[in-house]
């Protein structure tokens, strides 16, 4: 092969560099048009029809695009799923039961769902937190422990995501929600037991043990590698976790739930960004976030209202909602 101006050989450095730059300009053109113009760029499926897929599916799949070219039925539908989710989350947990089956009835894949959910849902448990910020207060002796549980745990969770099938957790994730709701409704009991053993010993009856602190810390950790690969209901687990082990009222809890829960959830989002950009719709991730936003700020608002039973009451509800979306 010459040089077309003065017909002498290219050398291997310069055609690498051509193929490079051939590389670089089809990479702008798959991210202005939104058209995969690789087998890199393409699914399996795709792959098997060579006119390729048409640009709203690889827009959808890939997550590039601007927004204008999601139908407004669509970007309505998602913004109200993310405010539902805030909300939920906010004052239970569980509110990617909402924004993830949206999605996927979306055409949305189940990785790219999952990764766009989690990002977009990092802006409704900042709202959430601020909304409790109150109800934390004397509660960081405790949480110094916990934190770090937590960031851990997503760190271990989000890793597992990137390497093992979502089929994994998404078998126990059942059992697990039943086992919660069970710790949930039992709380009351279970404190009143703790309570009472405490006096009989001579202790304060808010006094925490190291047993008790280790069984906690242990407890956040694995409901954190829970909620960095299937964030799903990890609310209602931290809140079941908690409420068997810690003489708090329930307000207090969901506050540190928010809390734990939003540092979850943004390991994950990092994560996911930083390892699989490609996997994420940034489209549907935004308009998950501008409605979460929203909807964490109203749940914190009218969730610190509600009185014990009726916050225990609504846990065990939404609980048995996402069990039956689990299942069926």
């Amino acid at each position: 092969m010459r040089c077309e101006i003065c017909r002498c050989p290219l050398t291997a450095q310069r055609r690498r560099i051509g193929t490079h730059v051939e590389k670089g300009l089809d990479q702008l053109r798959t991210f202005i048009l939104g058209k995969a113009h690789t087998d890199h760029g393409t699914s399996r499926a795709d792959r098997r029809h060579p006119a390729g897929p048409t640009l709203p599916d690889v827009r959808r799949a890939r997550g590039v695009g601007s927004l204008p070219t999601v139908p407004v039925s669509e970007i309505l539908v998602i913004l109200l799923a993310g405010l539902g989710a805030g909300a939920i989350n906010a004052v239970v947990g569980s509110g990617t039961l909402i924004t993830f089956p949206t999605l996927v009835a979306f055409g949305y894949p189940p990785v790219v769902a999952t990764m766009s959910n989690a990002v977009g849902l990092v802006a409704g448990s900042v709202s959430g937190t601020w909304g409790y910020r109150r109800e934390l207060r004397g509660q960081w002796h405790r949480l110094r422990w916990q934190l770090p549980a937590s960031f851990f745990g997503a760190l271990g969770g989000a890793w597992l995501l990137l390497h093992l099938p979502e089929t994994v957790f998404a078998a126990v994730v059942p059992v697990l929600l039943i086992g919660a709701l069970i710790l949930v409704v039992a709380q009351p009991r279970i404190q009143a037991w703790a309570k009472r053993r405490s006096e009989a010993a001579g202790k304060a009856a808010n006094h925490i043990s190291r047993t008790r602190m280790a069984l906690v810390t242990g407890g956040t950790l694995l409901v954190g590698i829970y909620g960095g690969y299937f964030t799903a209901a990890q609310g209602i687990l931290l809140i079941g976790v908690m409420g068997a082990l810690l003489p708090e009222t329930m307000q207090r809890m969901n506050a540190a739930k928010n809390l734990l829960s939003l540092v979850v959830n943004v390991v994950a989002a990092v994560t996911y960004t930083i390892f699989r950009f490609d996997d994420i719709s940034w489209q549907a991730a935004g308009l998950i976030a501008v409605g979460s936003l929203i909807g964490g700020a109203v749940g914190a608002r009218y969730g610190r209202r509600l009185s014990p039973a009726a916050l225990r009451g609504a846990i065990v509800v939404l609980g048995l909602i996402g069990l039956w979306r689990l299942l069926v």
